[in-house]
């Protein structure tokens, strides 16, 4: 088959301008539901993929799994394949007391504490998304009034390291909104390779909640999280719509 991608398992004939990453394998199902005649196309490791259409506008799903080489690895398979523009819909820790549980977070810059993106280029390099695309993600949440946030987050490695309430308490106090592991690969390479991208999170974890608590009540859908999740993938794809028509 020609041009098939060795991790995510699409190729040519499976191709859309725009695609939309959740993390999670999950969260492609909630998408299939909000699309017009989806159709499955593989499923290899964490890569889930489906195609739809939304607005006439075809749109791959593609699960990325957990991390910055995960996502990476997407990234660079899609754009193998021809995708020009991508949006991160993924969950986030909340650093700011007054972000609640199913708020979004837009990000307009990410502090780069991942180790992937800098295996492509030196930290001086920023983090950051496609202006176009930020504006129309703000604008997507702005006409649905959705509850979401737009600033910076953080992205790292690890949920399990011996210094986590103290790390997060730094960066909060530096105004930064939330954390995920994702964003900041998405970004670098995203830039780098010419690429539209942008990431809107869903708040799973207030920032006095327990960090596992707040997860498995996410994946057990049992709180307010389940809504932002819909909401964060209704806000991008009208955000990739409200793109294609500047």
């Amino acid at each position: 088959m020609k041009n098939m991608q060795p991790h995510i398992r699409c190729a040519d004939k499976d191709t859309a301008e725009f695609a939309i990453l959740p993390g999670d394998p999950a969260r492609v199902e909630i998408a299939r539901d909000i699309l017009d005649d989806p159709t499955d196309i593989a499923f290899n490791r964490e890569y889930k993929s489906i195609s739809g259409y939304y607005k006439g506008l075809k749109i791959l799903v593609v699960s990325t799994g957990i991390g910055g080489p995960s996502i990476g690895i997407a990234v660079e398979e899609l754009k193998n394949i021809g995708v020009k523009t991508l949006i991160r819909i993924g969950s986030c820790g909340a650093l700011q007391d007054n972000i609640k549980l199913g708020d979004l977070i837009i990000a307009n810059g990410v502090v780069r504490n991942d180790g992937l993106s800098d295996t492509y280029i030196e930290k001086g390099y920023p983090a950051v998304p496609d202006p176009a695309l930020l504006f129309a993600l703000q604008q997507a949440a702005e006409e649905l009034d959705y509850s979401y946030h737009t600033g910076l987050i953080r992205s790292h490695d690890s949920f399990y390291t011996d210094r986590e309430n103290e790390i997060d308490q730094y960066w909060s106090a530096k105004g930064i909104l939330g954390s995920d592991m994702e964003s900041s690969a998405l970004f670098v390479i995203g830039g780098l390779r010419g690429l539209q991208v942008a990431s809107i999170l869903n708040v799973v974890v207030d920032s006095n909640g327990n960090l596992e608590e707040g997860i498995n009540d996410y994946v057990d859908g049992l709180n307010a999280t389940v809504e932002g999740e819909k909401q964060e993938i209704i806000t991008a794809l009208e955000a990739i719509a409200l793109n294609n028509k500047n």
